[in-house]
């Protein structure tokens, strides 16, 4: 942790946080509505009871001289409301409320309907559960029969006891099982982290690969599998670095030796002619130096290119004129006929700009340098051909041309024409060809006309020129 940095939860206990809270949440309104279904149907199944025991009542009412009578005897009033475990009250009234039989003062606030109805009592100190029976036959009467309530609490406390401990005892064992599934599943997460930060700079080999297949989950795997990419990537690009330092420190070992050469040679001449005829031999190796340099700098954005360039619309017949006219000082200055053709109109490809003027340039540099045979005049012609779907950008010289079997070979970084008829570092052929590659490309060497000289030619897919918008 850095200065500054403010303390954070680690994600096991974010993710236990964010499940275990409604876990306990979804288990309580369970366990409520489930006892709340429990209390109901316990209630109906006691209320039914006494409902059945104040029906038998209702069908033993009777007259006599006129006045309602319940035809029954004590012992069998005492076997309808026989409860193991509760005591049972009843009262039967007639229509002015007097009481027919059964227990003084047991009787509803209210009057009763016809239809059945369950009230709560308090009788003698007792609470009571009363069912209210209204019956019209023989004689207007009420039947009260009320149940103490001991059982029904009783009954409701087990269920209860006997539900919600098991339930508890599973949610306390499912929380620990998730704590523990968690915990393996971010373990090679922590694992992850934990060689990373052991590693130092100069370590960028691959992760191990059991840390890989130890990733359980899609996402932690993926996410090794994304740094160990990264690792190799950056491994991949130091090695470029290191090779480019390496190459220049190399190539420009040559011709700095030379320049200092050239110098102490002037240095020890009196001459003043011979010092012109050194100086004049330095400013040729300092020419040479620089192209190197720019070759290799170019070659060095060809490789940082592969993953920052971005295509877009771009006309090439424009863009090979503005680079045809900033080459035609150099094409006077070698003793070389300039032309173009197919240059007038448009022809829009996907490109980058400064890609495309690089690419051009390294083909027109070369063939400026090498495309006449000695003792003739030089010429190189540019030209754009707009074929079926493609665009051919073509650069065709007269000099020695190249040999079938050397013209891939030469594409590679610092291949040279084994004969010696094309001096330099190496690096043009390569250049237009990574340059290709990165816009979609694809580069070709060939015999010239008549099998004369040298064609080099980029085909890149077309592309609709893009629409104005409308003023």
């Amino acid at each position: 942790m850095t200065l500054g940095d403010t303390p954070r939860t680690s994600l096991r206990t974010r993710l236990l946080r964010h499940v275990i809270p409604p876990l306990l949440l979804t288990w309580g309104l369970g366990a409520a509505l489930a006892l709340s279904i429990a209390t109901y149907f316990t209630q109906r199944a006691f209320d039914r009871a006494m409902l059945d025991d104040a029906y038998l009542i209702a069908a033993h009412l009777g007259t006599a001289s006129g006045e309602l009578t319940l035809n029954m005897s004590g012992d069998e009033l005492q076997t309808v409301l026989f409860d193991q475990s509760e005591h049972v009250f009843f009262a039967v009234l007639d229509g002015q409320g007097r009481l027919v039989a059964g227990h003084v003062g047991l009787r509803p606030d209210d009057d009763a309907t016809a239809e059945p109805r369950y009230v709560d009592l308090n009788y003698q100190g007792r609470d009571l559960r009363a069912v209210v029976l209204r019956r019209e036959l023989p004689r207007p009467a009420t039947i009260v029969v009320a149940l103490t309530t001991h059982s029904r609490r009783a009954l409701l406390h087990q269920l209860i006891l006997y539900s919600a401990v098991p339930q508890g005892l599973l949610l306390v064992g499912l929380a620990l099982w998730l704590r523990r599934s968690i915990r393996l599943d971010l373990q090679p997460l922590s694992d992850l982290r934990e060689l990373v930060e052991a590693r130092d700079t100069a370590d960028l080999s691959p992760l191990p690969r059991d840390l890989l297949d130890r990733s359980a989950s899609r996402d932690v795997h993926g996410l090794a599998v994304a740094i160990d990419a990264l690792l190799g990537r950056v491994a991949q690009g130091l090695a470029s670095r290191r090779e480019f330092a390496g190459t220049v420190a190399h190539e420009l070992r040559t011709p700095l030796a030379g320049i200092r050469a050239l110098a102490e040679y002037g240095l020890s001449q009196r001459e003043p002619e011979q010092w012109r005829e050194q100086l004049q031999a330095i400013l040729q190796s300092q020419h040479r130096a620089s192209r190197q340099v720019e070759q290799l700098l170019a070659m060095a954005l060809a490789d940082e290119a592969g993953t920052a360039v971005q295509l877009k619309p771009l006309d090439l017949a424009a863009c090979a004129r503005d680079v045809l006219l900033r080459r035609l000082p150099q094409a006077d200055a070698a003793g070389f006929e300039l032309e173009a053709t197919g240059l007038d109109g448009s022809a829009w490809i996907l490109a980058d700009t400064a890609l495309v003027e690089g690419l051009l340039g390294n083909l027109l540099d070369n063939a400026l340098r090498y495309g006449r045979l000695p003792g003739e005049p030089g010429q190189v012609l540019l030209s754009l051909r707009r074929l079926a779907g493609q665009v051919e950008l073509g650069v065709t010289d007269r000099g020695p041309g190249i040999p079938a079997e050397l013209r891939e070979r030469l594409k590679a970084r610092w291949a040279q024409g084994a004969e010696g008829t094309r001096q330099g570092t190496g690096l043009g052929l390569s250049i237009v060809q990574r340059y290709a590659q990165l816009l979609r490309g694809e580069f070709h060497l060939e015999d010239g006309p008549q099998g004369r000289g040298l064609l080099a030619t980029v085909t890149f897919p077309s592309h609709p020129a893009p629409t104005l918008p409308s003023p």
